[in-house]
């Protein structure tokens, strides 16, 4: 019997045996057909936990958005799959489990990891950061080899140009293309700004809508604009990525690597710093922000609901000190955590010595007023920030905590634009801007993705200090801090028992929600996570049930 025989034979032995292991098997293995996962809610009193619940099916937009991922082929580079190893749950997230591949056939767990894996991509990054993705990743990352998917755009050849609309705006001209795209007779208009190329992306929301050209500091010169527009198996496919992952819930706002807190960080100016924050800046940052740091990078027209930030006007939102200039922890912070529901991803896996050099690059040579050439004026160096403000140990929560914090909601009218309910769709929230001129959309508050962090003191941050360059202001003054924190509780609790993909309450039955809502209740961790109808893992384990780990037979 020659070798080449005996190798044939155990060839097609094997492959046999990795067809009946690996395709036939696990349909006869109860857990494999399990949809028991375990998911981060946030509680009435604010608080996050683990507990036991069902994975849900894809929407129909996100299966169509499933099959343009296997028929693109992204499955060939990118995995789903988060092993139990330490550098996995702390770049990824949680350990992936059975129930969530239950609607998944084929299942797309892969080994190649050419791209990284998705399996807790989910809600990460915006919409429009996946958009502008999509048109081109390197314009979001110079390293990346991943191709631009173009093809998932509408990309008519013919530029068209901008035109005055005879009421003192900026539009496109009237042509069987743009009619395609808008309705020009419609009195709800839609913004958009080009970047400094001249490429115009235009969102599904565009239609039946107006166009108004917002350029408000001559972003782009340009008379004509080159139109790249969103197509439904571009939506489809957004929101199968936004999909992944989220069957766990809130998991990301107990991700510890993603929760640097830190007051203040001083590192003196070095120019040798301040060269490697350029090549960092470069490489992570331009993409959004611009070469100038203006605000206009080559993405940025993909950002028309957030645009990113502006440095060269030193304006920023998220800070803990009285002035409007933050100190480099909260810059840190910022680049660190990311800024939920926005186009700004966390980099916590950044080195941080890159993380403190972009810091030392974006004050000492974006954040400078260069205006009058003979006389740039650095704000960090003419208004450095003072010490930061204190912020004490919150108050233990209560449903009457909750109450005055609901009287504070409405004594400081903050339903005139997040709305009754918290939505963002208060009677104001429609003509906000930003002190750029660009629109400014009212966060809602009832997602749960709240840009400054999702912890109480992140909230009672934000209220105390407001949001630097926005209409949202500083309460600081006007109420003193226990209101603040009853405020800040109450707006946690808006986004109480809601899915923080789709937003819509979880069906979770009364008698769990009381238990859940139980401040003595620990459920820290998966493994520890709450049990419907039976409690705790201890208790289920005293009681002679089943805890969230036994999937065999569900």
């Amino acid at each position: 019997m020659s070798a080449r025989f005996v190798t044939l034979v155990a060839g097609i032995a094997f492959f046999f045996l990795a067809l009946i292991t690996q395709g036939f098997l696990p349909f006869f293995e109860p857990s494999a057909r399990t949809a028991r996962v375990t998911a981060v809610v946030r509680t009435d009193l604010g608080q996050l936990k683990w507990m036991l619940t069902q994975a849900t099916a894809y929407t129909p937009l996100e299966q169509r958005g499933r099959d343009v991922y296997l028929r693109e082929g992204c499955w060939y580079c990118h995995s789903q799959y988060v092993r139990p190893v330490t550098g996995e749950t702390r770049r990824w997230g949680p350990v992936t489990e059975a129930g969530e591949y239950v609607y998944d056939v084929p299942h797309l767990f892969g080994t190649r990891r050419i791209g990284p894996d998705l399996m807790r991509v989910g809600l990460k990054f915006s919409n429009e950061w996946h958009f502008a993705h999509f048109w081109n990743p390197r314009m979001l990352s110079p390293d990346s080899i991943m191709a631009p998917y173009r093809g998932l755009f509408d990309t008519p050849a013919q530029a068209v140009a901008i035109v005055d609309d005879g009421a003192g705006n900026r539009t496109l001209e009237k042509t069987p293309l743009t009619e395609r795209l808008f309705d020009f007779a419609s009195k709800e208009h839609i913004r958009l700004t080009p970047n400094a190329d001249g490429l115009l992306f235009v969102p599904t929301q565009a239609r039946g809508k107006a166009p108004i050209i917002l350029i408000p500091r001559e972003e782009y010169k340009g008379s004509t604009v080159q139109i790249a527009a969103e197509t439904p198996d571009l939506q489809a496919l957004v929101a199968y990525v936004q999909k992944l992952g989220m069957n766990r819930g809130k998991w990301r706002d107990l991700f510890e690597p993603q929760s640097l807190e830190i007051m203040d960080v001083t590192l003196p100016r070095s120019e040798e710093w301040i060269a490697h924050g350029k090549e960092v800046y470069e490489r992570r940052c331009l993409g959004c922000h611009g070469a100038n740091g203006d605000g206009n990078g080559p993405a940025a027209t993909f950002l028309y609901n957030q645009r990113p930030r502006d440095f060269t006007a030193a304006v920023f939102k998220f800070r803990l000190t009285k002035e409007p200039v933050p100190t480099d922890g909260d810059l840190l912070r910022t680049i660190s955590r990311g800024v939920r529901g926005t186009a700004m991803p966390p980099w916590y896996d950044l080195p941080l010595n890159d993380r403190l050099a972009v810091i030392q690059y974006i004050k000492y040579v974006l954040a400078v007023d260069r205006s009058d050439p003979a006389k740039p004026y650095a704000f960090f160096a003419e208004e450095p920030p003072g010490p930061p403000l204190y912020i004490g140990k919150p108050p233990a929560p209560s449903q009457q905590l909750l109450d005055r914090g609901k009287e504070v909601w409405e004594q400081a009218k903050c339903w005139e634009c997040h709305g009754k309910s918290g939505k963002g769709d208060g009677e104001k929230a429609a003509g906000l801007k930003d002190d750029l001129g660009f629109t400014m959309v009212p966060a809602d508050l009832t997602s749960g993705q709240f840009k400054s962090g999702p912890a109480v003191e992140d909230i009672f941050r934000t209220v105390t200090t407001g949001l630097s360059g926005t209409p949202m202001p500083s309460y600081r003054d006007a109420f003193p801090d226990e209101d603040r924190w009853a405020l800040a509780y109450y707006i946690l609790a808006l986004s109480a028992y809601k899915d923080p993909l789709t937003g819509q309450p979880l069906k979770i039955a009364d008698t769990d929600r009381a238990a859940l809502d139980d401040l003595n209740l620990k459920a820290d961790t998966p493994e520890n996570a709450y049990v419907p109808g039976q409690g705790s893992p201890q208790k289920a384990a005293a009681l002679g049930t089943a805890g969230p780990t036994a999937t065999k037979g569900e």
